[in-house]
């Protein structure tokens, strides 16, 4: 499929799904790699991923063009065009759009990063735990106000 198809795929959904044309520009876009679709703000435009066609077929893009034109037309209308939106949650549910795109094959899930460093109290031995790198001279225990000294836990030694 070639970008003119798209574009008159997404055009007829559009007028078939929510009774209102599209007037912008829909293309592939292959870089884009963690998700199926993208809706711009700014110009209006719409990018589908190329390699979501190829592995799963024509009904799964069509679930997240009718996602990404969700976005559009309650953009356009001034209403609330986010994910958290109850406007957007209602209006993709009634056209039948994915809220979700699935994962491709061979890409790898993003988990959750465990803690690197640790943070304790000279004075009180309170400690915490983060995930980023932050000056201890800056901060201070918030429960006896000692200072506190820095761990990585990755390397078990402290900075």
């Amino acid at each position: 499929m070639i970008n003119e198809e798209l574009q008159a795929w997404v055009e007829e959904i559009s007028i078939s799904s929510f009774g209102v044309p599209f007037q912008h520009q829909a293309m592939f876009n292959g870089r884009l790699s963690s998700t199926g679709g993208r809706y711009f703000l700014k110009g209006h435009n719409i990018e589908i991923n190329p390699h979501h066609l190829d592995n799963f077929g024509n009904e799964e893009v069509e679930k997240i063009i009718k996602h990404e034109l969700c976005h559009y037309h309650l953009h356009l209308r001034g209403r609330g065009y986010r994910h958290r939106d109850p406007e957007f949650k209602q209006l993709l549910k009634q056209v039948g759009g994915s809220r979700f795109c699935q994962s491709l094959p061979g890409t790898k899930a993003r988990k959750p990063q465990p803690y690197r460093y640790k943070l304790t109290c000279s004075q009180c031995g309170m400690e915490y735990l983060r995930k980023r790198k932050v000056d201890p001279k800056r901060y201070r225990c918030g429960k006896c106000s000692g200072k506190l000294r820095i761990y990585d836990l990755d390397s078990n030694r402290s900075e």
